[in-house]
């Protein structure tokens, strides 16, 4: 069970790399989460593939628009400036690569950026929806997730078990552990929480995994 000050920490290190300028794509689940920790005066275009750009902070019980909602069905503002359109469009944004980042979640992620993040053989699910152009045709794709399952599993592992949602396509991992990146097929550790150890984090890898050289940053 991740603590929440864990997952607070997780969520303002990835909002870290959203910068100014950008045009983003939050993903369904802790990924949209992390808008609360995008300053709202940030000048950064958020895109939700249902048809919105320019998507501001959720709305307050009482406050919500019935007709206003983003991607995973959450009820949203939208900031001055913002624009609807219909699917169409919106994906045709997505293809034409004009989001500069994609944050999504994962089920497992690959050391070489292979990506399997929606659906678990077995169990129920919608469809892919949007992640599989999401994860292809933005300009840097980075995922957010607990570094383990809850039976305690890695989930960054040195090849995917699941069925893949896009291959080779995850830039950076943002996890409750760790920040690790993917360069040339090859899994890199960049920073480790406060809470954890380089030990730690290697222990609960299932992939080879390149040190820096001297201490490791901390977040």
């Amino acid at each position: 069970m991740v603590s929440s000050n864990a997952r607070e920490k997780m969520l303002r290190r990835a909002a870290r790399d959203i910068r100014s300028g950008m045009t983003v794509n939050l993903g369904i689940g802790l990924p949209t989460q992390v808008l609360k920790y995008v300053p709202e005066d940030s000048p950064v275009c958020l895109h939700s593939e249902n048809g919105i750009s320019g998507v501001g902070p959720k709305t307050l019980p009482g406050e919500e628009n019935r007709n206003l909602i983003d991607a995973g069905g959450d009820y949203v503002s939208v900031r001055p400036g913002g624009a609807f359109f219909d699917s169409a469009v919106s994906f045709a944004l997505v293809r034409s690569g004009r989001l500069d980042f994609s944050l999504l979640g994962a089920f497992e992620v690959a050391a070489n950026g292979d990506l399997a993040n929606w659906t678990i053989p077995g169990r129920f699910t919608p469809g892919a929806g949007g992640a599989i152009e999401l994860a292809q045709r933005a300009r840097q794709v980075a995922v957010i997730t607990t570094h383990t399952d809850k039976k305690g599993r890695p989930k960054i592992l040195e090849s995917c078990q699941l069925p893949l949602t896009a291959p080779r396509c995850v830039d950076r991992i943002y996890t409750d552990m760790a920040v690790c990146e993917i360069k040339n097929g090859e899994l890199h550790l960049l920073e480790i929480a406060e809470t954890t150890t380089v030990t730690d984090v290697i222990n609960s890898t299932g992939a080879d995994m390149i040190l820096p050289d001297g201490a490791v940053p901390t977040f």
